[in-house]
Parts: C-alpha cells; structure tokens; sequence
C-alpha cells in the first residue's frame, strides 16, 4: 500500500480530493438555496400579519441568515476547488473553522452557565407567548413543542398568565386558562376539547396532573436530551461533523496546491498573460468551460516537431524551443505570492520524481 506522500503526488489523488470537496461544496449550496427559499417564503408570509419585532420570535429570519450564510460559505468553497484558487479556498476554510469554534464555544457557555441561558430561553419563550395568537410561526413551533415534549409554558404551566387572552382578568373563554396543547390526551386518537385547559392558572399543580402538564418546555427538553444521549451526541455530531469534513478536506487540497505551486507543477493564466503568454499556445480541449477538468499532462502543449520530454525511454531528452513570447524562467519571474486561478500541467513530473 503506497504511503500518504506516494499517494498524495499522483493524479488521481488531486482529482479525487479536488471533485470531492467540489460536490461537497455544492451539495451545501443546494441546501443553503433551499432553506433561503423556505426562509424567504415564510417571511412573506409572515409580514402579511406582522406584529412581532424580536428576530427570536421570527423564524423566517433566521432561516434566511441561516440559508443565506450556507450558500455564500458553500459557494466560495465550490469555485476556489473549481479554479484551483488559493485565495478563496484559505477563505472557504477560515469561515469554517470561524463558525464550527463559535458553535463550540456557544455550547460550553451554554453548559457552563446552565441557569442564565435557561433564563434567557425563559425571558424569550415568555415575550414570544405574549404575542402568541399573533405570530403563526411561533405558534406552530412552541405547539409543537409542547405536544412533542409534553410540557406547557417555558419555565411552568403559569407563564400563560402573560398572554392578554389567557391572564386571569380577562373575560374571554380563554381566560386564566392554557392552550389544548397543554392538555393530557388518555386516549390516542380522541376528539380534542379546545377548552380542556380551561380555569387551569387558578389552580395548583397538584390538582393539575391529570389535566394538563405542569412542567415547563425548557425542563422537559433538558430531560429528554439527558435520557436520550445518544440522540444528543448524534445531533450534535450531524451539525459538527459536515463541517469537520469540510475543513479536512478544504486542508488536505489547499496543502496539495501550495506543494504544486512550489514546484512550479502550476500556471496561472492571470501572470502568464502579464508575461505576454499567448492562449493560442495552450491546448485546452477538454477543459470544459471551467477551465478546470482533468487533463493528463496538463494544458501547455508539446510541439509535434519536439519529443514528450517525460518520455522514460527516451535517452537524452532534446531541449525544448523557448515558447513565442516567454519561457518557464520568464514564467517564474512572474509568478505572484498566492491566490490567483491556477491550472495543472505537470502533475507528470511531481509523480516521475
């Protein structure tokens, strides 16, 4: 089996870390499209019937800067594989190392000061159900939740008691009451009374365990994902590890064309046609209109006249004519710092040595 240093000079290698982290980068980007469309569309929605300011209490929002952040990320890294570009790859990658230590550190400050952020999702549950007739999105998600979960409130049952339909100096149906979502179903299937949580905030807990659920959402999900550590680390794991792979293989590519460009196994089209290259002495077909696929040997062509100097057998290789109007030295004259597109042509020789 060929060591990482063999492997890592052939061909296929480059082309196979190069289309991976490209299909990668698109899958994300396709993804990234779609909850920004999704986003976009439950916005529009939403302002038809806007009340609510706070972007906690606006989903769409945040499915918009989620999408929008996924598409921008993932479409750096899709053109930098693409053009071989240096520069956008050591983008791509320092976004993602960014946003996976934010997450990190977000998580063991979360962990580490377990009561104020339960304070804070408490503070933010409360102001969303306050307006919670108002804001169909919320809605959907704390009934969701609630069910889910069986749970009622943020904190307990008695948060309700900030809603204007469901405080107890109202004179509605709803008052001093809870939403259905609260209530125990006995019966899988039964016909559910909208008014089962009706006069409920008057009461004690201890008379309440048959009718709704007292314990509040943020204790019930912090009860759930400590029952269900397995589905805690494998959510986890489903956020970190996409973007762990991201980074690995944006580290591996952008290693491999440092080494390239070092060895002057790369041409950038931008420097050579400072130095007076003429296009019309590269042989381009099947390079597609990336400029980017594979292409043993690849693109400065070899005169007919003039033999393949990587040829083994041959013995001794001929000098080959300066090109018209510049030549490898003239090249390396030329040759910027970092982060112009660049092209393969002599994978061949990195291999041979």
């Amino acid at each position: 089996m060929p060591s990482y240093s063999e492997l890592k000079n052939s061909n296929r290698f480059y082309y196979f870390i190069k289309f991976t982290l490209n299909v990668y980068s698109m899958l994300f980007s396709l993804l990234g499209l779609c909850v920004l469309c999704i986003g976009v569309y439950a916005e529009v929605e939403r302002q038809k019937n806007r009340t609510l300011e706070g972007v906690f209490l606006a989903p769409a929002v945040v499915l918009i800067l989620l999408g929008l952040v996924m598409f921008t990320v993932s479409m750096v890294g899709m053109v930098g594989s693409l053009r071989d570009n240096k520069t956008l790859l050591h983008m791509f990658l320092c976004v993602l190392c960014v946003l996976l230590l934010l997450q990190a550190v977000a998580l063991i400050i979360a962990l580490i000061f377990e009561k104020k952020t339960s304070a804070l999702f408490q503070s933010s549950i409360r102001e969303g159900i306050k307006h919670y007739y108002d804001d169909l999105d919320f809605k959907n998600i704390l009934d969701y939740i609630q069910q889910k979960f069986s749970c009622c409130g943020g904190d307990e049952y008695k948060d309700w008691g900030v809603n204007q339909y469901h405080f107890c100096n109202g004179t509605g149906p709803l008052a001093c009451g809870v939403p259905y979502t609260c209530c125990i179903r006995h019966k899988v299937g039964e016909v559910v009374n909208t008014l089962c949580g009706y006069k409920t905030l008057s009461e004690q807990r201890e008379l309440l365990h048959g009718v709704i659920h007292v314990r509040g959402c943020i204790h019930a999900v912090n009860l759930w994902m400590g029952d269900n550590i397995g589905a805690t680390i494998g959510l986890c794991c489903a956020v970190g590890l996409p973007q762990l792979l991201g980074i690995l293989l944006t580290c591996v590519f952008w290693n491999i064309l440092v080494e390239m460009s070092e060895s002057m196994d790369m041409v950038d089209f931008k420097f050579m046609k400072k130095a007076g290259f003429d296009y019309s002495e590269l042989d381009l077909a099947g390079a597609g209109c990336c400029m980017c696929l594979p292409r043993e040997g690849g693109y400065l062509a070899i005169p007919v006249s003039e033999p393949d100097p990587w040829d083994p057998n041959l013995h001794p290789v001929r000098a080959r004519q300066p090109l018209a109007h510049t030549s490898f030295q003239d090249l390396r004259d030329y040759r910027p710092s970092a982060g112009l597109d660049e092209v393969d042509i002599g994978l061949k020789q990195k291999r041979k040595h």
